[in-house]
């Protein structure tokens, strides 16, 4: 075991110091302060690859790999939750958001937190009482066990899918913006990592890296809020008032709102960006995309699979204090980050490197340490850089072992083994699939390069949701609940959810994409400017048939036409060649740079899609126009399971139904969980 995890570590190091040829062009960090960010990613690294040694040499039983031997505490636990939810998109997406579009961005910190109190409330103490190691265990207590298994493996390695390439070629993504790593290497760096911490460690490695990753996070987060709230006094309201204050705020609500920006004073513009409406423009998409993060973290299987990993039933009630403590206490830093990334960076320059924003936090850190050209800048940006890697393969290494703990647990142990594997064959067992699903991770990851997989993360909650959920909730509080309900219930619940993705916006249409292209290109000729009372809903006056929103549109005023990028960019290089200040030709070389940029990108897109006309779904349009499918698909999957239940009789279901009310409520037997 000890030459194996030596020889991994080596190759690994290895594959990290070739990897610094990929150093030489782009990225946050100037070349000459590249050195730095070896330093710290090798100390963290370090640090997580030791804490691995050590877990791997107490990991000799499958109760070890799948649930650390039970062995963790409440507030272990709590911080190992915290590091499994706070993912790269809590951390460097919502700072962004917050950067760019102030009081909507904060809006997805709060729909997260709140998540907590539906898996505090109805699922963390029952499924640690009742369960095992996995999904598949909860359900089988009561309903057909190998049935429930099968279905219980396929919707977690699915919803685990779906995370999983969000997170790999995001991780791809954001680590090339930051420190200018290759896309494949960055992503080959993660899977490497990744299956090191579960193939040689299991839980217990996987825990301790994320109760690490999650101090780290909080800490690099304090020290941000610190170094950016005292620059007002620590005054909450002098912050805010600061944020209403600041012109490059103001500029940016102006772009945002577009002509109404016109009659608005300029405190009036930094005031609209602490009020909603500037992002979340469609209150119906965002009840959908509520109800799936809500709703879908109880259903998450690497959330639930960390309620097996504590002794007792108290220390699973704890474990979710403490994470609601913590992620709570993380998502109102986020407020902080990214207003005062938008004051101190501003929103411009934050979207120059990243028009997502994802790199507002990044900045930030740079930012207070000293700027770009200081060594205390960029120690503190390659901190935060470290961190945010650490983040990435910390939650991929917890979705591969959910995944890993379902092909080998649920499937071969369960199913094709009927629970007589020995205890060498179900950790050998846990071991090939974590490497099979780990390759297949890094596979995916790279093949996805260049995708806008962003919906995969939302479509995941929505899975969970609409799967997981019901059939937990209905087989731990309802009696008739039975096999048929549950199996019945997931499938219809995970496939109209994916079925619905593709069918929305989430798509790509050419159509529209082509015609994205020209806009882009040529601009737009003379249009009509539209009554938006309807459409603050998300819809048109047609849709409606609205006729005093037709009136209205028809006696509007004309607006004058946009030019498109190309004239944009002759009249900037003509502008260029007339300009003798070195501030005004640095900003205006700046400008040509960009549009050179979409330039480039929409003949690419005029290039990819010439002669399509239909999605892969062959639709020229959305279907389905919510982005998120949960408002339809959730009830959906509750309501399958209870019609399937009622009209159909599973006698195991029925006569287990005793023991689960007492166990669930109790915890008794819990700490001897066996096979059910």
């Amino acid at each position: 075991m000890k030459k194996t995890f030596w020889a991994g570590s080596i190759a690994l190091l290895l594959g990290l110091l070739a990897s610094q040829t990929a150093f030489a062009e782009g990225g946050a960090v100037a070349d000459k302060f590249k050195w730095l960010t070896f330093l710290v990613f090798g100390l963290i690294i370090g640090m997580t690859m030791y804490v691995t040694y050590r877990a791997a040499k107490q990991t000799s039983s499958a109760a070890d790999f799948y649930a650390a031997g039970r062995s963790v505490t409440g507030i272990q636990n709590g911080w190992a939750i915290a590091g499994d939810y706070l993912s790269a998109a809590s951390f460097l997406g919502i700072a962004g958001l917050i950067s760019l579009y102030g009081y909507d961005g904060f809006m997805y910190s709060v729909g997260w937190l709140v998540a907590y109190i539906t898996v505090l409330l109805v699922i963390a103490e029952p499924c640690r009482n009742i369960g095992k190691y996995t999904l598949g265990d909860i359900l089988a207590f009561r309903n057909n066990p190998k049935a429930s298994k099968v279905v219980a493996a396929i919707s977690t390695v699915t919803v685990s899918t779906f995370y999983l390439t969000a997170q790999m070629v995001g991780g791809g993504v954001l680590v090339k913006t930051l420190i200018g790593i290759d896309y494949e290497v960055s992503v080959i760096a993660v899977g490497i990592l990744m299956l090191t911490y579960v193939v040689f460690g299991g839980m217990k490695a996987t825990t301790w890296v994320q109760i690490i990753k999650a101090i780290l996070l909080v800490t690099a987060s304090i020290l941000l809020v610190v170094f950016t709230w005292g620059q007002y006094g620590f005054s909450f309201p002098g912050f805010l008032q600061a944020a209403v204050d600041n012109p490059d705020i103001q500029k940016q609500v102006a772009k945002l709102i577009g002509d109404a920006a016109t009659n608005m004073t300029p405190a009036e513009l930094g005031q609209r960006f602490l009020e909603p409406g500037l992002y979340l423009k469609s209150p119906i998409d965002q009840i959908s995309l509520g109800m799936a993060l809500v709703l879908g973290t109880a259903g998450m299987p690497h959330i639930l699979m960390r309620f097996f990993t504590v002794p007792t039933a108290q220390d699973a009630r704890t474990s979710v204090i403490w994470a609601m403590a913590i992620i709570g206490g993380f998502y109102v830093l986020t407020l902080f980050l990214g207003l005062g990334a938008a004051m101190n960076v501003t929103p411009n320059a934050i979207m120059a490197l990243d028009k997502g924003g994802n790199m507002a936090a990044p900045l930030l850190a740079q930012f207070v340490g000293g700027g770009a050209d200081s060594y205390l800048g960029n120690l503190f940006l390659a901190f935060v850089s470290a961190v945010a890697f650490a983040t990435i393969v910390a939650v991929v290494a917890g979705l591969v072992l959910a995944s890993a703990s379902a092909m080998s647990h649920d499937l071969y142990v369960g199913v094709i083994r009927g629970e007589h594997a020995t205890a060498k064959e179900q950790i050998t067992a846990a071991r090939v699939a974590t490497v099979i699903v780990g390759a297949l991770a890094i596979y995916v990851g790279i093949a996805a390069k260049g995708q806008n997989v962003a919906h995969l993360v939302a479509l995941a909650f929505a899975v969970a949701a609409s799967s997981n959920l019901p059939a937990v909730f209905l087989t731990l509080y309802w009696k008739k609940a039975n096999t048929y309900g549950i199996v019945g219930g997931m499938l219809a619940g995970a496939g109209s959810a994916i079925l619905l993705v593709m069918l929305s916006p989430n798509m790509t249409y050419p159509l529209a994409k082509l015609a994205d292209a020209k806009k882009v290109l040529e601009g737009t000729p003379l249009v009509v400017a539209k009554e938006a009372a309807p459409a603050q809903w998300g819809f048109s006056c047609e849709l409606f048939a609205d006729a005093a929103c037709k009136k209205e549109v028809k006696a509007a005023p004309e607006k004058p036409a946009v030019p498109g990028a190309k004239e944009k960019l002759a009249k900037a290089q003509a502008d260029l060649a007339t300009l003798t200040d070195d501030a005004a030709k640095a900003a205006k070389t700046k400008e040509i740079a960009g549009l050179e940029k979409s330039i480039t990108a929409a003949e690419g897109d005029l290039k990819k899609f010439e002669g399509q006309t239909t999605s892969m779904m062959g639709l020229e349009k959305p279907w389905f126009m919510l982005k998120n499918p949960g408002l339809l698909s959730i009830p959906i999957g509750f309501l399958v399971t209870i019609l399937l239940s009622l009209f159909t009789r599973d006698r195991r279901s029925d006569e287990m139904w005793d023991e689960l009310y007492v166990r669930q409520n109790t915890g008794i037997n819990a700490e001897g969980a066996q096979a059910h």
